[in-house]
């Protein structure tokens, strides 16, 4: 009764202080780096990448609606006229022209700038807003030369066959003014737009006897001249706005890099796979989410774990190349670029690994820590999306550390405040029961057993503790017991799982005490095969190969 009593007592003080955790993500078993829908004030790319055809888009949602706008304006305005004039004919004309006019008043209020929509739905969009009143110009001069003809009026037919080219060319310039294009999409269009009055009208003049009679060659070949003449122009305005465009696009510039394609997001940012301009490198650039620029907390956790992993040079550790702020505030810092995958991605395409594998990476995540905890830097955000097994100086299966944003300076009250403002940081899946009760501050054993809990994943394939949320994940970290790894994986070696399951003890005394020690005890395991270079790297051109055959 006495334990039931305590586990209550915890239990309240835990939702206490966690009331925010269930919307913690917890169906990243790994802290996969999959993206979710980036919106950061830098958009950045060399030549005419994803990022550039992200802002087209959103340039020709614009666009379409501000078009639409115009020649619904356009169209009102003369079938208001027509109505004030007096309609004498209420045949197809009028109720084209008001068809057309309803249409291009809808299109206006259904392209809403601030909704999203996909690609293909502009473009049919774009083909109701200007292929419409393609259509009542058509129908119009069919109407009136028919008319005319009918009457016996050859003066109603030259009026409408001068007027033609001045109809259509407004529709080819107002297409070119107001639709982001590359010349060649342009081309197709304007030809279309200048081909058809040319077309319909030879197609009268060889219908109509009283149009052949008005309509010469000389009339027709003033009329393709025009049309063509007009198309020309549109198509190299397009060229010339489109390469200005461009030149902006790429005028923003971060630094000295150039943003490429998102690559991941965390806690605190998004990550993009970037170049430097002049050394024409690769790179991974981190940059702090535009929502919380303006928060002070924010940015000061953002310096601090520049800093503190930029104080750190083991070869298992990421490199940071650069760090500073654009004009426009965003802040920024540069890290190498691993090609690779994480350790998450690694389990959840391929299963859990061979011991041997997962003890040739964990020794090299534990020489990382041991610097980082010698220098008193306390990662505190250790799961399998924070460890990279990547392809580095000709070595595959290198592990590297990364995101340092949770670490905490050993000592350091000003580090410790930036961190409990009432909220749980680190990754339920993978928390130390310390560090989900708030019991005490955090120190290098956490992170033994923070590092354990990835070894019992990528000997499994699982967490040791799974839940629907993550305040019963935090829970059972700090009073239930974890399946032995040999129950869920029988290829576990009984040395390895002894070492995993010390490392998950509740209590820090009962761990290993530092990363050395860890280290230690898993070069003292007795695995049934020896993982190195030359395996890692067959392993890895074998995957490539299987991918590219499935591909």
């Amino acid at each position: 009764m006495a334990n039931q009593r305590d586990n209550d007592t915890d239990r309240r003080a835990l939702e206490a202080t966690i009331e925010h955790s269930n919307r913690l993500l917890l169906s990243d078993s790994g802290g996969s780096s999959a993206g979710r829908p980036a919106c950061a004030i830098v958009e950045m790319v060399e030549g005419s990448g994803p990022h550039l055809a992200t802002q087209t888009q959103r340039l020709l949602q614009t666009r379409l609606r501000a078009a639409a706008l115009v020649l619904f304006a356009g169209f009102s305005t003369f079938w208001v006229w027509s109505l004030l004039v007096g309609v004498t004919d209420w045949g197809i004309v009028f109720w084209t022209h008001t068809l057309v006019g309803a249409v291009l008043g809808f299109c206006s209020l259904n392209v809403c700038v601030a909704c999203p929509k996909s690609m293909g739905r502009l473009r049919l969009m774009e083909v109701l807003i200007f292929g419409l009143p393609a259509l009542f110009f058509a129908v119009m001069l069919f109407h009136v030369c028919d008319q005319c003809s009918a009457l016996g009026e050859p003066l109603g037919i030259v009026a409408k066959v001068n007027n033609t080219p001045g109809q259509w060319m407004m529709l080819i310039f107002t297409y070119t003014l107001f639709i982001p294009n590359s010349w060649r999409r342009a081309a197709v269009v304007v030809s279309v737009l200048a081909v058809v009055p040319i077309v319909l009208v030879t197609y009268l003049k060889f219908t109509q006897p009283l149009v052949s009679e008005i309509v010469t060659f000389e009339e027709l070949t003033r009329l393709a001249l025009l049309m063509a003449l007009s198309a020309a122009v549109a198509v190299y305005g397009t060229y010339t706005i489109g390469t200005l465009r461009r030149e902006a696009f790429e005028a923003k510039q971060l630094g000295q890099y150039r943003l490429k394609k998102l690559i991941g997001a965390g806690g605190m940012g998004e990550v993009y796979l970037a170049e430097h301009q002049l050394l024409k490198r690769p790179c991974a650039i981190k940059l702090i989410h535009p929502g919380t620029a303006a928060d002070p907390t924010s940015l000061a956790r953002f310096e601090r774990e520049v800093r503190a992993t930029a104080k750190l040079t083991h070869w298992n550790t990421i490199d940071i190349y650069d760090y500073g702020r654009t004009d426009d505030g965003t802040f920024y810092y540069v890290m190498e670029f691993l090609p690779g995958l994480s350790l998450s991605e690694l389990v959840e395409r391929h299963g859990a690994l061979p011991a041997e594998r997962a003890v040739h990476l964990l020794k090299q995540t534990c020489r990382a820590l041991r610097e980082a905890h010698g220098k008193g830097l306390i990662h505190r955000d250790i799961k399998p999306g924070n460890i990279f097994a990547a392809h580095r100086g000709g070595l595959y299966d290198v592990a590297k550390l990364l995101d340092f944003g949770l670490v905490k300076t050993v000592g350091n009250v000003e580090s410790l405040q930036l961190t409990q403002d009432g909220a749980i940081t680190g990754s339920p899946l993978y928390m130390s029961p310390e560090q989900a009760m708030g019991d005490h501050a955090p120190d290098v054993r956490g992170d033994i057993y923070s590092l354990g809990a990835v070894a019992y994943f990528l000997l499994t394939g699982r967490p040791p503790f799974e839940a629907d949320k993550a305040l019963k994940v935090m829970f059972a970290h700090a009073h239930e017991v974890p399946v032995p790894p040999s129950q869920v994986n029988h290829d576990v070696p009984a040395d390895v799982e002894s070492v995993v399951l010390r490392c998950l003890e509740k209590q820090p005394e009962a761990r290993y005490q530092s990363a050395a020690d860890l280290l230690a005890a898993l070069d003292d395991c007795e695995l049934r095969g020896n993982w190195n270079d030359e395996i890692a790297a067959q392993w890895w051109q074998d995957s490539a190969t299987a991918v590219a055959a499935v591909g």
